[in-house]
């Protein structure tokens, strides 16, 4: 009895058994993730290097450009502008760093910056968008009118306001063939003489014709396009417009349809264009 109390007393040890390494934490997703994303970008760059062109590799470049650099030009230059003056009229623009008025540079014309004052293109816009609205609104006063009006069309374009005179089926503008203009087209002229009177915008003419349905030799869309333009143009000045405010006279033969059919009707048209002040020299 007593020596089973002076016994040792009997200490079990149970070892735990791990398998496998155990965790050492997310790091690597991590680091595997910033690999990922570094090649994909990678590809990236490799692709547009391959995929664009020259201009817009520098449209890129230019984009990612500080705000206001010191020295866009990379290289040997002493002066503050890489060696050349801001005056210059070759160098800058032909490099794409800058420009003149005379010499405008890429990102210049690429937004629309030719030194033209914003304020004098605005004023030019609203006269075109007045004039516009002169000649519709004569379309409301009678019942002729308003048929008069369904053979005209007008857009303000970057030139100026291009008035279109056009054909439907079965009412043309001219004799079939030639440019003996009809009494539609010497009333629609009327119209647009009596709007452009009251406006001093030079005046550019352009005559457009259809296709011949049967291939011609010696097709004659050239010269009667320019013939009818001709004609308008003496309809104007008939009307009282001034012969100097007239600038251009062109006959476009069947080269710019309106319409998929380039033997359609439509096709056969006049276009009246009241320049803006930029478009007058």
């Amino acid at each position: 009895m007593g020596a089973q109390a002076n016994a040792a007393p009997v200490i079990i040890k149970r070892k735990k058994v791990v398998k496998g390494d155990g965790h050492h934490g997310g790091a690597w997703k991590v680091a595997y993730a910033d690999f990922v994303t570094a090649m994909m970008a990678f590809f990236m760059l490799m692709w547009l290097l391959n995929a664009t062109t020259e201009q817009q590799r520098k449209g890129l470049a230019d984009y990612f450009t500080p705000t206001i650099p010191i020295n866009r030009v990379s290289g040997g230059g002493d002066g503050a502008f890489g060696g050349e003056s801001i005056f210059s009229e070759m160098t800058l623009p032909q490099s794409g760093t800058g420009g003149t008025d005379a010499r405008t540079a890429q990102e210049e014309n690429a937004r629309g910056d030719t030194g033209a004052d914003i304020n004098d293109a605005d004023k030019s816009a609203e006269e075109l968008q007045t004039i516009e609205e002169l000649l519709i609104g004569r379309g409301g006063e009678s019942a002729v009118m308003e048929n008069l009006m369904r053979h005209v069309a007008t857009r303000i374009t970057d030139e100026g306001l291009v008035i279109e005179l056009f054909e439907l089926e079965d009412v043309p503008l001219f004799a079939r063939g030639s440019d003996t203009p009809t009494q539609l087209l010497q009333d629609l002229v009327a119209i647009i003489s009596a709007t452009a009177r009251a406006v001093s915008n030079d005046i550019a003419v352009g005559g457009h014709v259809a296709s011949n349905p049967i291939v011609l030799a010696n097709s004659p869309v050239w010269e009667l396009s320019a013939q009818r333009a001709s004609r308008v143009r003496l309809l104007l000045e008939g009307a009282n417009i001034d012969s100097k405010r007239i600038q251009r006279v062109t006959g476009h033969a069947n080269r710019e349809p309106v319409v998929q059919d380039t033997m359609a009707k439509r096709n056969n048209r006049i276009e009246i264009v009241m320049l803006r002040d930029t478009y007058r020299d």
